[in-house]
């Protein structure tokens, strides 16, 4: 129906004047505003999804439907994922700069960090991480002028990416009719509805992922397999250390063939060093440990306590299995941009306020949505204000880094499923139009 005074949008409906499912033969109606909503997130999400390479077809799959439900529940997470991914691949164009005259660019390096170049074991193939092929080229074991026979020129790249310009237009045209839509029922002082806003927080945060991966490679299936420079033993054993991580290698080990891993974000350089730094000053408290104990004892002469104290097993040098629940990049959070990522990161709940003065089906749903708003907001900025969640006890300060996450997706499950009972019963304005025909101003 047509709203032929603005000021009737102003009065909040009663309860007994809520409508229902409300038919949209012309205007507006629950099924358009329902599938209009949904096919946004959905182009959103899907579209701006760039998972990495597994030749497995139901690896692949699972993977890529596991970034699509993260996008879902949380797209402030896959957006300062983008941001970390792009950070590395910035860092990784700098530091072979040198080696490749410049000539190494950001698709390269989201190219290899997406898992794309391996090298082949007895037991299978293994990934050759950015750390690992950035030291190759400054041992000047490999010469960046045959990188076309690693499969990184950067035609082959493209030629191999699956980047869907149909899709990209159709995402393109639906979120900027969805926006003029939300904007002029704005201007017009008519109200979005919940699932609405729960929509247009979508909006920015695609807008800014897409920004990040757009160089990153789409939906590459085959890997570049290639043979390793020979190397002398010391070489090939720290070339092997460099490794971030081996459950992505395919070597059939039990710890690469599970499905869990199609849910992981891929690791990043920035973990492993910090792992070889922990791993590092244990090492030296060990063994500054041991040389109080052996002076203690009468012995002298560093080099033989040493000798004699390093097999023995330490608990700072074995090392505990952390489940680790975040953990940003170091440089990004200790450089002036965090503030800025950390704004977007609560973006997606404040445009959720958009129905602060909507009317819901009861009083508590009202309040219920704007406690969940806020909440959203809050523990999303207590979560990315710390660098490290670890799920481990080491002080008060544990207790909030772990709440938050979990106060996040209640609050998000709340919104969503809000977002869609509220359908039931809504206020008359959600479903008036205003249109004016000899301004040119269609029906919304």
């Amino acid at each position: 129906m047509n709203s032929t005074a603005l000021n009737t949008t102003s009065t909040r409906s009663t309860p007994s004047a809520l409508v229902g499912w409300t038919a949209d033969p012309s205007g507006r109606g629950t099924f358009g505003l329902i599938s209009s909503c949904l096919t946004t997130i959905f182009l959103c999400t899907w579209v701006v999804i760039h998972p990495r390479i597994y030749q497995n077809e139901v690896y692949a799959t699972l993977h890529k439907l596991a970034l699509f439900l993260k996008a879902i529940i949380a797209p402030e997470f896959i957006a300062v994922e983008g941001l970390q991914e792009w950070a590395q691949c910035r860092r990784m164009e700098a530091d072979c700069a040198r080696m490749t005259k410049g000539e190494l660019k950001p698709i390269h390096g989201f190219y290899i960090s997406m898992l794309a170049l391996r090298y082949r074991t007895p037991k299978g193939d293994r990934v050759i991480w950015p750390n690992q092929y950035a030291w190759l080229l400054e041992q000047r074991l490999i010469d960046w002028e045959e990188h076309a026979s690693w499969g990184l020129a950067e035609e082959d790249i493209r030629d191999k990416s699956k980047t869907d310009s149909l899709a990209k237009l159709a995402a393109l045209v639906q979120v900027s009719w969805f926006v003029a839509q939300c904007a002029a029922r704005g201007v017009y002082g008519l109200p979005l509805s919940q699932l609405e806003a729960m929509t247009l927080g979508y909006i920015p945060l695609f807008i800014v992922t897409y920004f990040f991966w757009w160089d990153k490679p789409k939906d590459i299936r085959s890997p570049s397999i290639v043979e390793l420079p020979d190397m002398t033993a010391g070489q090939r054993h720290t070339f092997e250390q460099l490794a971030v991580s081996d459950k992505f290698d395919n070597e059939g080990s039990k710890a690469q063939m599970t499905y869990w891993n199609t849910w992981y974000l891929t690791p990043r350089v920035f973990e492993k060093e910090e792992e070889d730094r922990q791993a590092q000053a244990a090492r030296k408290m060990a063994l500054g440990g041991a040389a109080r104990e052996t002076d203690h004892a009468g012995w002298r002469g560093q080099a033989n306590s040493e000798e004699h104290l390093l097999p023995v097993e330490d608990p700072w040098l074995v090392g505990r299995k952390e489940v680790v629940v975040s953990h940003w990049d170091p440089q990004l959070y200790r450089s002036k941009i965090w503030p800025l990522a950390c704004l977007f990161g609560i973006s997606f709940g404040a445009l959720h306020l958009a129905c602060w003065k909507t009317v819901f089906p009861t009083a508590v749903e009202d309040w219920l949505w704007r406690a969940s708003a806020l909440m959203s907001m809050l523990s999303m900025l207590v979560f990315m204000h710390f660098e490290k969640v670890i799920f481990r006890w080491g002080g008060p300060l544990t207790l909030i880094s772990l709440a938050s996450p979990v106060l996040y997706m209640i609050s998000r499950i709340l919104m969503m499923g809000e977002a869609f009972a509220a359908l039931r019963a809504e206020s008359p304005a959600i479903y008036e139009t205003h249109s004016l025909s000899n301004r040119g101003v269609h029906p919304l």
